[in-house]
């Protein structure tokens, strides 16, 4: 036995269709469409490459400054949070002082120490020349 390969019968045989290449979808309208192969015939249009790079520029701007105000915003948030949270820390830390501060308070502190609060009321003393 030698080597041989098989020789198709047809002699023109049917070229096979891609999967998904129907004709009917959106691209192949929008290209319809567009009719952007004749712009193309004769190569890359030179004079257009100005307005192009302008308008990638201009998207990748306005890219950026969607993403620069979204960061912005979650730092917005972020501080607010925060802020919250010492203002409560801050109420709670006065309200304690306010209450270690009464004069009950003061003289509970002082007795541990061996001061006693006065029974006797203020005398005025006078100096006659």
């Amino acid at each position: 036995m030698s080597n041989t390969f098989k020789i198709p019968t047809q002699k023109n045989p049917e070229p096979r269709k891609q999967a998904g290449s129907g004709g009917g979808g959106m691209f192949s309208a929008l290209d319809k469409l567009l009719n952007l192969d004749s712009l193309f015939e004769k190569g890359v249009p030179l004079e257009l490459m100005p307005k192009v790079l302008y308008a990638t520029a201009f998207v990748i701007v306005y890219i950026a400054n969607g993403h620069y105000a979204e960061r912005n915003a979650r730092k917005i948030e972020k501080l607010k949070s925060e802020v919250e949270d010492l203002r409560a820390d801050y109420i709670t830390m006065k309200s304690e002082y306010m209450f270690q501060s009464k004069q009950s308070e003061v003289a509970k502190k002082a007795e541990s120490m061996g001061i006693y609060e006065s029974s006797e009321p203020a005398t005025k003393i006078v100096i006659s020349q």
